[in-house]
């Protein structure tokens, strides 16, 4: 059922992976209705009747990264998480989250595939389809917040090679001021056991590719930073994204980013490393958040070099509504970044 379900690094392994198969697919993107991970479980069922929409745009808002969020950004950031996991139709984490991959059918598209459902041209797509699958998902994020203004935040995983790699601190905390801290794990309570596993599933795929057992289906999403045995020694260094930034054309920039954001999924480990479970991690919003960012200063340093022409009409499953060239302005789609990362601690005083 599933092929290629990790994320692997390069170039020891070619940072490549493939979607889910189009054997006994028969969901659709109008209504999603997903079995039980475990017995007596949750069962996801959407009402949609309409697929997602492009609203107008009232207002640009900016994302920010999650270095220089205050806690009162952190706060209404948790709070609404904490809404969408509680939520089991198409509004919820769960939705979401299984957009991208199981339950089947998984629409994500990485490595010039076609897409799942064999719907889309054969070409450099990774970068618009997770712009599209981000916005959506801002937007859900953004309708549990009371003040309409959360936004997703961009983890800066540039390390320099004489630092130790780590997961932020927003990311790493188990509890808040006592509570359970929702960017630490999420649930993962609306996949078929069917899926996972048996000769089909997406357990025995892994083992089958990468040697390592992933286990069984876990209840909670996990990380082992660094610990894979195909894991990279550290997180990403700014001369791998200077070079990614200094391509000419959008298809060398987006293989080479691709790679970049290939290898920070296998450092986090656990279930960011694995394709099938990966997006109901909180922390892959902020890494691909980052991407969506890189791909943003690119566009800044190279003008209208866009995705070749002949993509520019194909939508992007199950966003038909937003297609390549609906991706390219993130100002239409309502959010900018900043250009620099400017921490909020208080500079050291000069000294005389």
């Amino acid at each position: 059922m599933y092929i290629g379900c990790l994320y692997k690094r390069p170039p020891t392994v070619n940072a490549y992976y493939r979607n889910v198969s189009r054997e006994n697919v028969a969901r659709d993107s109008l209504r999603r209705v997903s079995p039980a991970a475990r017995g007596g479980g949750v069962t996801l069922t959407t009402t949609v009747t309409e697929v997602p929409q492009v609203p107008p745009v009232a207002g640009v808002k900016l994302r920010k990264s999650i270095a220089t969020l205050t806690d009162a950004d952190l706060a209404s950031l948790r709070a609404a998480l904490t809404a969408m996991e509680g939520i089991s139709d198409e509004r919820g984490y769960q939705y979401w989250a299984g957009i991208h991959g199981l339950p089947l059918p998984g629409y994500c598209v990485h490595s010039d595939a076609a897409g799942v459902l064999g719907n889309l041209p054969v070409g450099p797509l990774f970068l618009p389809w997770h712009r599209a699958y981000l916005y959506f998902f801002e937007l859900a994020l953004r309708d549990q917040d009371p003040g309409q203004a959360v936004t997703l935040p961009w983890w800066d995983w540039i390390t320099d090679p004489s630092q130790p790699s780590e997961i932020p601190a927003a990311y790493a905390s188990e509890t808040v001021n006592g509570q359970p801290n929702p960017l630490f794990q999420g649930p993962i309570v609306a996949i078929p056991d069917s899926q996972w596993e048996g000769d089909s599933g997406a357990r025995q795929s892994l083992i089958q590719q990468t040697g390592v057992d992933p286990g069984p289906l876990p209840a909670d999403t996990y990380r082992q930073p660094g610990a894979l045995p195909m894991s990279p020694p550290a997180l990403p260094a700014a001369k791998d994204v200077d070079d990614a930034l200094a391509s000419s054309n959008f298809t060398d920039f987006s293989q080479k980013i691709e790679q970049i954001h290939n290898a920070v999924h296998v450092w986090v480990g656990g279930t960011m490393s694995e394709i099938p479970v990966a997006a109901y991690d909180p922390i892959f919003y902020a890494h691909h958040t980052m991407i969506d960012r890189l791909w943003w200063l690119w566009q800044l340093q190279h003008p209208g070099a866009n995705p070749p022409a002949r993509y520019l009409d194909a939508p992007l499953p199950p966003f038909p509504s937003l297609t390549v060239g609906g991706t390219l302005d993130i100002n239409n789609l309502g959010y900018e970044y900043a250009v620099a990362e400017v921490p909020l601690e208080a500079s050291a005083p000069e000294q005389a």
